[in-house]
């Protein structure tokens, strides 16, 4: 079986390293204290997440606020959560508080609670019910839960106040740890830095990076064919050069290194035939990002990607940073030590066709 895993989560043995972040995570959800988990796209957040979370008995709710639209979203995927960890039966007594009762009903395929409130219905009301009902819970049951939240940065585009009103009845909760994910640290720390947003401190901060290079680089040649060669180390070292350690591309290029080597029996020039597979593969994906940015942004790309000087840059520097900040957003690039392209593949097809 291929030994890399990527574009799901990542667990068993397929996780890498991460032991400092998982004590850290194991050790901060022992008290009461919220955590804020901040790290670009792709970096592995879900994926410690979800290996702490396995090695803690809690009961555990999950929301991404990226799929969520509106405020009766949030409510009816709150309640959907509750629902999966405690069966109706036995809670049914708590709804005697609810000034809007939802409609539920019972998924013929899945045997799963299914949640809606009426459109009409007051949003205000809904939140409050639902999230008082956690609380409730939680006073009665012996084991805290924990709400996952990711993609907290679209707390501010649900709707115009909906970030007062959840820090408002977040605050006086009792014996539950939330955990919010974002992926775009400006404004992440902006909702929990800023001292005139609702939620100034409201939890711990955690900056999620890139896995060591020599933790990667032990992980990926001990899975690769004849893994105690010295091509195994040089195929890993390629492929390490390459992804600059980003974990998410790294396991995309190692699985593909994998299988030539395996069952196409290449060693010669594995990693770069296998980073042009990759290229043709995504060649219309990455035709399509071009096009969809206009010409500042396309001109900022172009000058990530070829390491231009600054002093060779004819724009103002004001249009500039604009530009890093749009492609920042919206997850074409990302900053670590520096800016750079989020995508190396994305990166090396810039350069090739441009």
């Amino acid at each position: 079986m291929n030994p890399f895993k990527f574009g799901t989560i990542v667990e068993g043995d397929f996780f890498t390293d991460r032991n400092t972040e998982l004590d850290q995570l194991k050790h901060k959800l022992d008290s009461e204290n919220h955590i804020v988990l901040i790290s670009p796209r792709r970096f592995g957040k879900s994926s410690l997440v979800f290996k702490t979370l396995s090695q803690i008995d809690r009961p555990q709710i999950f929301l991404d606020l990226q799929y969520i639209l509106s405020v009766n979203d949030f409510s009816t995927q709150l309640m959907r959560g509750i629902f999966k960890l405690y069966p109706y039966e036995k809670i049914k007594h708590l709804f005697s508080h609810f000034r809007i009762i939802p409609t539920l009903s019972t998924n013929a395929v899945s045997g799963a609670m299914e949640v809606s409130f009426h459109p009409s219905s007051d949003t205000d009301i809904m939140l409050e019910d639902s999230m008082s009902l956690l609380q409730k819970i939680c006073q009665q049951s012996d084991k805290r839960p924990i709400v996952v939240i990711d993609e907290f940065q679209e707390v501010t585009k649900i709707q115009r106040g909906f970030d007062k009103q959840l820090r408002s009845l977040m605050q006086v909760q009792k014996g539950l740890n939330y955990i919010f994910l974002g992926s775009q640290e400006s404004m992440m720390e902006e909702i929990f830095e800023k001292k005139k947003s609702p939620f100034y401190h409201f939890g711990q901060i955690m900056h999620l990076g890139k896995i060591p290079y020599d933790d990667f680089l032990t992980y990926i040649q001990s899975r690769l064919p004849n893994n105690n060669s010295d091509t195994s180390i040089h195929i890993a070292e390629e492929i390490l050069s390459f992804t600059q350690c980003h974990p998410y591309y790294t396991q995309q290029l190692a699985s593909q290194v994998w299988e030539m080597m395996e069952y196409n029996h290449i060693t010669d020039n594995v990693v770069s035939q296998a980073v042009e597979n990759l290229i043709r593969l995504h060649d219309l994906d990455f035709e399509r990002i071009w096009l969809n940015q206009n010409r500042t942004d396309r001109a900022t790309l172009k000058r990530l990607a070829t390491n231009t000087p600054a002093n060779h840059i004819q724009q103002p520097p004001s249009t500039i940073q604009s530009s890093l900040k749009r492609l920042l957003q919206n997850g074409y690039i990302i900053k670590t030590d520096a800016y750079s392209v989020e995508d190396p593949f994305f990166n090396r097809w810039i350069k090739a066709n441009v």
